[in-house]
């Protein structure tokens, strides 16, 4: 059995590599996505012992959530995963708005649980700030939800450090996912402190950049999808930011691995992250992500690594 961590002060348990499903009928996020395929990832995480998967109403939306209650009841296995999902998203005459109100996030966990056909969701998430609603009160129906047992762990995604402390008032925030990499590690300046006092788990979206940091990219590569307008993929950014990659892959040579082996390994040695959430749009990804796991940064390698992308 693959080694379990805690999730911050959570009962929740986990592989610390976990799955992330938006590529898994995410639609509207990526071109030409195959269910089946789609399908195939989920049955390989679970024959690989990945057992958090992290989804969201607006993948989709609705899709990945549908999908992965079609597995988790195919496979009869709904107790071996840990399932993350988010909701804030709503569209208003073809606009998306995002909405923290207590009957809104009710009401999001309650048709999330239909999509998922299940009568619990591990760790449910609030996806994006709204702009009015006070956030500890937004949390407060989460602890609501919570006593119901209608959800295990409550987290907050994409909130400011304000925001997050707001949220926190009570004490109730179990988990915060936020963007950070490391090219982008502006959390380090306060979310992370705070976290780590607070024993609230920080879990990364993006940790391999949209691949960047996968190395497999050069200064011949071409993107016709978000990386094109991303600054870290533009002119002479690229160029610098694929040199840093370099010097990652030397660390990774010496260690007969991959840079983006070493890269997650690395995420996994600061305080409070506890589980990372590399995404998989092919069956053999999933199991490729693992091998982050078999890395071992000496205390050198660590701070090398931070000083190349400081």
């Amino acid at each position: 059995m693959t080694k379990q961590t805690r999730i911050g002060k959570t009962d929740l348990y986990v592989n610390p590599i976990g799955l992330g499903t938006n590529a898994i009928g995410g639609h509207n996020l990526f071109p030409n996505l195959n269910e089946d395929t789609g399908r195939d990832v989920l049955r390989t995480a679970l024959e690989e012992g990945i057992n958090f998967w992290d989804t969201a109403y607006i993948y989709g939306p609705e899709r990945s959530e549908e999908l992965i209650g079609e597995i988790l009841k195919e496979s009869r296995k709904r107790e071996d995963i840990v399932l993350a999902t988010k909701g804030a998203h709503k569209f208003v005459e073809g606009s998306i708005v995002f909405d923290n109100s207590p009957a809104f996030l009710k009401n999001a966990v309650d048709s999330s649980l239909k999509r998922l056909q299940t009568d619990y969701i591990d760790l449910f998430y609030i996806h994006f700030p709204d702009g009015d609603t006070p956030k500890d009160e937004a949390v407060g129906a989460l602890k609501e939800l919570k006593d119901a047992g209608k959800i295990k762990s409550i987290g907050v995604s994409n909130f400011s450090f304000e925001q997050l402390k707001e949220a926190n008032k009570d004490g109730y925030v179990d988990v915060l996912q936020s963007e950070y990499n490391l090219f982008k590690r502006e959390a380090e300046q306060d979310l992370l402190p705070y976290t780590a006092e607070n024993d609230i788990s920080f879990i990364p979206y993006f940790p391999l950049a949209s691949g960047l940091l996968g190395g497999k990219y050069n200064q011949e590569s071409t993107f016709d999808d978000g990386r094109a307008k991303s600054p870290l993929f533009q002119g002479q950014a690229f160029v610098s930011n694929l040199q840093k990659v370099e010097e990652v892959r030397a660390i990774a040579n010496r260690k007969h691995t991959d840079v983006a082996d070493v890269v997650l390994a690395w995420y996994l040695t600061r305080h409070s992250i506890d589980v990372l959430i590399p995404g998989a749009k092919k069956p053999e990804q999933v199991t490729r992500n693992l091998q982050a796991l078999d890395v071992d940064l000496t205390m050198d390698e660590i701070a090398e690594i931070s000083a190349i992308f400081a």
